[in-house]
């Protein structure tokens, strides 16, 4: 699907008996719509789902800008063209931000908000800074300066991206597969210059203006997540007017992989109480 002069991979599945939820995937320059699809598949029963990698990330393609406020336009232009009205977004980790910036530039355009192992500022980064230095011990090959680099836009290339990437990724989860990650981590594309670009400024930071979010929101989250700590979500779900918080015990970022049924669960149970 063509966006603002960028080319968006665009995975559509299901029937919208009971709507339609675009899921936007976490990662600035590593994820993809695949993890996001994969775990919530199950909703197709009832739901359309609309999943796609942003500009710069998977098979879509690099073509600047790489901003937040792009990125949330291009989720917009897309939920115009596909969906025609307001709809559930899903985002989990960055794609969280991005969800919640696009609920603050485009009023309206989201009927429900889900919100998964996120933060409402680039301050949930000195936290994972200090996790990582406590949990070190879960990632042997993974280092502290490992994480500064993540957080900045010092990355060299793809490969050093996606060595990182695949080093720290014990960290996100309380029962890790290592086999599992292997896989993914083969079958990923890494974009080291959407990841740069995307880390370059430290201004995101859309506290003050939660306030004024006025559509049901689902704050889901892992209590043991490292890199989106659970305070990021807490702060989420109190400023928000109509938010409820859903904390997982004994899952960690990757929350909806972690605890899938008790997640799908909740946003089944979330939705159909306020009329989605």
């Amino acid at each position: 699907m063509r966006i603002a002069g960028a080319d968006l991979h665009v995975v559509d599945i299901g029937t919208a008996k009971r709507g339609t939820i675009i899921l936007v995937h976490g990662g600035r320059g590593i994820g993809d719509h695949a993890g996001e699809l994969e775990a919530y598949r199950p909703l197709s029963d009832e739901y359309r789902l609309v999943a796609y990698d942003q500009r710069g990330c998977g098979e879509s393609s690099e073509t600047s800008p790489f901003t937040f406020d792009r990125l949330a336009d291009d989720l917009e232009e897309l939920r115009a063209t596909l969906v025609g009205k307001p709809c559930v977004v899903l985002g989990g980790s960055f794609g969280g931000m991005i969800a919640l910036t696009h609920a603050i530039r485009h009023h309206g355009s989201a009927s429900h908000l889900i919100l998964r192992g996120t933060a409402p500022s680039h301050h949930h980064e000195a936290e994972a800074i200090e996790n990582i230095k406590a949990r070190l011990h879960k990632a042997t090959s993974a280092s502290v300066e490992m994480v500064h680099k993540m957080f900045s836009d010092r990355v060299v290339d793809d490969t050093e991206l996606m060595l990182i990437w695949a080093a720290l990724q014990p960290l996100y989860f309380e029962k890790f597969d290592p086999d599992a990650s292997l896989e993914r981590t083969r079958t990923m594309r890494f974009h080291a210059l959407t990841h740069n670009e995307l880390f370059r400024e430290k201004d995101y930071d859309l506290r003050p203006f939660l306030k004024d979010i006025a559509v049901p929101t689902l704050v889901v989250c892992g209590a043991a997540d490292w890199i989106c700590p659970p305070s990021q979500s807490r702060l989420i779900a109190e400023a928000v007017p109509k938010a409820e918080l859903f904390m997982v015990e004994n899952a960690n970022h990757a929350v909806h992989v972690e605890a899938r049924d008790a997640v799908l669960a909740r946003v089944r149970t979330f939705l159909a109480a306020n009329g989605a």
